[in-house]
């Protein structure tokens, strides 16, 4: 290709040229690669049970206000009765995800909702997992890895939460909590295509603690040799392995420099719109460190 170049133009690209072309062109082809392996950002904002119909219309207003970076996905999950609300008058940019759906078909399962209607009222993902929901409401591994593998058959795309309480950190315990969690999803998910994987620390989520970024990024890294080790090298490499665990403004650049850290996936931040957009816009560390 270099030869083309020089032959075509050979009076003006002098043979001493040529070794410039050949490390430019090189150069090229090397960040061409790198950014065709390189994983989109992804943020996600969980709103869990919070807000008001006017709490939310200023929320929706400084979101589609908001200058956000193009090279990020964006998504953000409010409180199931506010969704069509906020689908109705949030921009395009930003998708909508549920905070929770049911494991199989509707019917008569009082307070839960079905992934077919979260698609009918226009949602894209679904949050699942979340520590949240495994501690509280008392849902295990197997029962949440059926609930993904149902949502993926409707078309909605999973936010795959995972992560290890203070207790477990402390007995040394995290790899082996994160991998029995990540086995719940391996045993019922068939194509990982459209699910992104949340490793949010439980003793960091709500309490204004945070993982350093070696902490996390040890983590992700755990997770993505899982990953290669049990499902498969291309799924390793391709699937999006985001942060949660009181996320901000603050934290968010120095975590988003750490190679597996793909994103994040935020709580109380995601309910300040300003805060919200510099978390999202936190990627530009990753074009940074490219």
């Amino acid at each position: 290709m270099i030869n083309k170049i020089c032959n075509a133009g050979s009076c003006l690209c002098p043979s001493k040229w040529k070794k410039i072309f050949s490390i430019i062109f090189l150069f090229s082809t090397y960040f061409n690669i790198f950014n065709f392996f390189c994983l989109q950002f992804f943020v996600g904002g969980n709103w869990k049970c919070n807000g008001t119909k006017d709490s939310i219309k200023k929320l929706v207003g400084e979101l589609n206000s908001a200058t956000l970076e193009n090279d990020v996905d964006v998504v953000v999950a409010p409180p199931f009765v506010y969704i069509d609300q906020v689908k109705n008058s949030l921009v395009d940019r930003i998708e909508i995800s549920s905070q929770n759906s049911w494991i199989g078909k509707g019917g008569a399962f009082t307070g839960e909702i079905s992934a077919e209607q979260l698609v009918d009222i226009g949602c894209k993902w679904v949050i699942l997992g979340h520590s949240e929901r495994r501690h509280i409401i008392g849902e295990d591994d197997q029962f949440i890895g059926k609930k993904a593998a149902y949502a993926l058959s409707q078309n909605l795309k999973i936010i795959a939460c995972i992560g290890e309480k203070l207790d477990e950190r402390e007995a040394g315990k995290t790899f082996d909590v994160c991998f029995q969690q990540l086995k719940g999803f391996a045993d019922h998910v068939s194509s990982w295509a459209n699910v992104v994987i949340a490793y949010e620390p439980v003793w960091a989520i709500g309490t204004g603690k945070v993982a350093t970024p070696e902490q996390a990024q040890e983590v992700h890294a755990a997770v993505r040799d899982w990953l290669k080790k049990n499902v498969s090298a291309e799924v390793a490499s391709e699937t999006r392995i985001i942060y949660g665990g009181s996320v901000n403004g603050s934290n968010c650049m120095d975590l988003a420099k750490k190679e597996d850290i793909d994103g994040f996936l935020v709580g109380g931040a995601s309910l300040k719109g300003p805060e919200f957009a510099i978390i999202v816009n936190s990627v530009t560390e990753k074009k940074v460190i490219a």
